[in-house]
């Protein structure tokens, strides 16, 4: 069972402004959950919390019971994260980048490449190119690959369709599809919303750093926000 609880968590990097005023949510196991918002409305900033790369003001953030700020170590075994900024090892290749990653987490490529054949499959041809040498494309679908190597259980994904090729986006969405229904949840951006109707379970809209609405897309459609 995996699952996110966030509540009244706020987070700010000045006095005068709030990045996250108050936010309060739940993601269930086997959920594909859409995070909309405009840019700068705080989606990033709430991602990093729940990956215990921030440290909230107030309120509180739980993944499978674990908190962020006591149990992160704990957190980080349990949870896959692609950023929406390409962080992998730019003078690295392709396989030295995701043996890296798979070492850190006690397992190999060949161990896991069930979890990551079918996007794996469109960069194996460059897995001796550097990693700051690939298109956008293929950084993306690099980085999604180390967000999935060492079996998470909670995937959390910034703008994880951006650049990717019509072929590799639905590759990406049966991969989610699939995950989720082995028992998994997903937690992800998106400034589409085609994908959030067609993929996500429920969405959460935020907006200035307060999640203003949230439900299935049956129930946000055609509400004012």
């Amino acid at each position: 069972m995996i699952d996110i609880g966030v509540t009244g968590l706020v987070k700010s990097f000045d006095l005068e402004k709030k990045i996250l005023d108050g936010i309060t949510f739940q993601v269930d196991t086997g959920e594909r959950v859409g995070l909309l918002g405009k840019n700068g409305a705080g989606k990033t900033t709430l991602f990093r919390l729940l990956t215990s790369l921030l440290v909230p003001d107030s309120g509180s953030a739980q993944v499978e019971g674990l908190d962020t700020v006591k149990d992160y170590r704990e957190i980080r075994k349990i949870i896959g994260y692609m950023p929406g900024k390409f962080s992998l090892y730019q003078d690295l290749t392709v396989e030295e980048n995701l043996t890296f990653f798979a070492t850190l987490f006690g397992t190999t490529i060949d161990e896991n490449y069930h979890l990551i054949e079918d996007i794996y499959k469109q960069i194996e041809p460059f897995k001796a190119r550097m990693a700051g040498k690939l298109s956008g494309g293929m950084k993306q679908k690099l980085a999604i690959i180390s967000a999935w190597l060492h079996e998470p259980q909670l995937i959390i994904m910034d703008e994880p369709f951006v650049g990717l090729d019509p072929k590799a986006s639905h590759l990406l969405k049966e991969m989610m599809r699939a995950f989720c229904d082995n028992g998994g949840a997903i937690f992800f951006s998106t400034h589409v919303l085609e994908v959030a109707e067609k993929l996500c379970d429920k969405v959460a809209i935020i907006k200035g750093g307060k999640l203003i609405r949230q439900g299935t897309m049956d129930e946000v459609k055609g509400d004012e926000s």
